[in-house]
């Protein structure tokens, strides 16, 4: 039986493309996935296309990068399938044939090209991050005060007040003007 496996990082993606590719590759069952590609932790429509695997299934993902952006998570997904009697394809890359050791190899650089990209990626994002923190962009939940509030619960504190009586009075929990004296 061909079992097929469509994952996307998030709700606003579309699995179409995916599903369309793996029902012309004769998958008799799909499953689906809106979940980060960052770990095959988590995941578990994955989960549960490997367990259905039986001896000689085959489970079809349309791209690698879909089911592993990493050469570990790579190898385990190769090892749980294996472990199952049963075979991996991978529908972009045809000219892989995971039944023999050189396919297998193959399989492992692009799992470990894909986790380059994510680590790539990851990179981008940090370096993105620094940027906007060296412009003054405060990331984070908004504050639940203005700055005039803040001076106002800063000054009541200094008279005296409590935590808990500033907060009742500005709508805020006591922990937040807790934090201002902090």
């Amino acid at each position: 039986m061909n079992i097929g496996y469509a994952r996307v990082s998030s709700e606003g993606q579309n699995l179409d493309r995916q599903i369309a590719a793996l029902r012309a590759a004769g998958c008799e069952l799909i499953f689906r996935e809106k979940k980060s590609g960052g770990s095959i932790v988590g995941r578990p429509q994955l989960e549960k296309a490997i367990d259905r695997l039986g001896t000689n299934d085959v489970l079809v993902v349309a791209e690698w990068d879909r089911a592993t952006r990493s050469m570990a998570d790579g190898f385990k997904i190769l090892q749980r399938v294996a472990d199952r009697g049963a075979l991996v394809r991978v529908l972009d890359k045809p000219h892989l044939d995971l039944t023999t050791p050189l396919g297998r190899g193959l399989l492992a650089f692009l799992s470990a090209m894909a986790e380059d990209e994510r680590q790539r990626i990851a990179s981008r994002a940090a370096d993105g991050r620094r940027v906007a923190k060296g412009k003054g962009v405060r990331f984070g939940p908004k504050p639940k005060l203005t700055e005039h509030q803040r001076a106002k619960a800063l000054a009541r504190l200094a008279k005296g007040d409590s935590c808990r009586e500033i907060g009742r009075d500005m709508g805020v929990s006591h922990q937040t003007i807790l934090r201002l004296g902090g």
